[in-house]
């Protein structure tokens, strides 16, 4: 029996998707970016600041990378630990080596327990954004929007308190987010966010309070995606990141700039067995011509100021 029309008919359809998040468009058909300095790539490393509860409720899911054996799991929280105390500072070493200008996305309550690394932080000078309050603390469909409202304002106020710097970007725990997270986000100040995956540029996002830039940070080049998900060596994650490169650039010399973004945490690859395969990365990619290493808010103005001018 044939379905009714009507099960057809939906009040969002449209060319290339269903909803008025954003306006659809191919890369290929956007107008060339180009990067300060005439580069052609831009290299983003976005390090995750994270605090993993050690009694997470894991509503309403196990938050991935937290805890996974029956409380109390101290192998792992101990674990999470060592990237805040140790991991972290070889970070620091390496991005100074190779002049790298890292974005550090922090959750609020980390900021807290450790006032003393966030200080390092602001001393030097890079740029933090809200990584929301804890890796258990999750934005969710079906929470209510009182809940997630008070969530996201008291993880901002209290960050940007902290931090002493206005805070414009966001990345939520484990990158989900209920169907009122951008518009809560655009209320509360936010410029930019970095959940969505579907692209690999920045693009304006719609939502009632405003607009916000969706900036590419890649889930595929992840260093807990690839290394613990995935379950590759630390050289393959290597190789991917320089064949990322490669290929970026290559695309760059007709297609307009690009960029490269590296979400990774120190509790992952700042252990002494993983830091050389990190400095190693970051060692070819700024060797290469044409790369720009910049903070996420730089590269999202340099990105807006040239829309904003067609």
């Amino acid at each position: 029996m044939a379905l009714d029309g009507s099960h057809l008919e939906y009040p969002h359809r449209s060319y290339g998707m269903d909803h008025e998040r954003y306006d659809w468009s191919m890369l290929s058909k956007r107008k060339p970016v180009t990067w300060p300095g005439d580069s052609k790539l831009a290299l983003w490393i976005n390090v995750g600041m994270q605090f993993y509860p050690l009694n997470q409720q894991g509503k309403p899911f196990a938050v991935p990378g937290g805890m996974t054996m029956p409380y109390p799991d101290l192998r792992h929280f101990s674990l999470r630990d060592y990237g805040n105390r140790v991991g972290i500072y070889r970070f620091l070493q390496a991005f100074d080596r190779y002049g790298v200008k890292p974005t550090f996305a922090f959750n609020t309550e980390l900021a807290e327990r450790a006032p003393y690394l966030l200080q390092r932080i602001v001393e030097r000078g890079d740029e933090i954004m809200c990584h929301g309050w804890n890796m258990d603390s999750l934005h969710y469909g079906g929470q209510s929007r009182e809940e997630e409202e008070t969530l996201v304002a008291r993880s901002l106020d209290r960050l940007r308190e902290l931090a002493g710097q206005p805070i414009q970007g966001w990345i939520s725990p484990a990158r989900n987010e209920s169907e009122n997270t951008p518009d809560i986000l655009a209320a509360n100040g936010i410029e930019y966010f970095c959940d969505w995956v579907n692209d690999d540029m920045p693009y304006a996002f719609n939502t009632g309070a405003g607009q916000l830039i969706a900036m590419p940070l890649s889930n595929e080049l992840e260093d807990r995606f690839v290394i613990m998900n995935n379950l590759h060596s630390e050289q393959s994650w290597l190789e991917q990141v320089c064949d990322a490169g490669d290929f970026l650039l290559l695309e760059a010399q007709s297609a307009g700039g690009r960029i490269l973004a590296l979400n990774i945490h120190p509790w992952m690859l700042g252990q002494p067995h993983r830091i050389a395969k990190l400095e190693a990365a970051l060692e070819y990619l700024t060797s290469l011509d044409g790369v720009w290493c910049a903070s996420a808010g730089d590269i999202r103005a340099a990105w807006l100021a040239q829309q904003q001018s067609q």
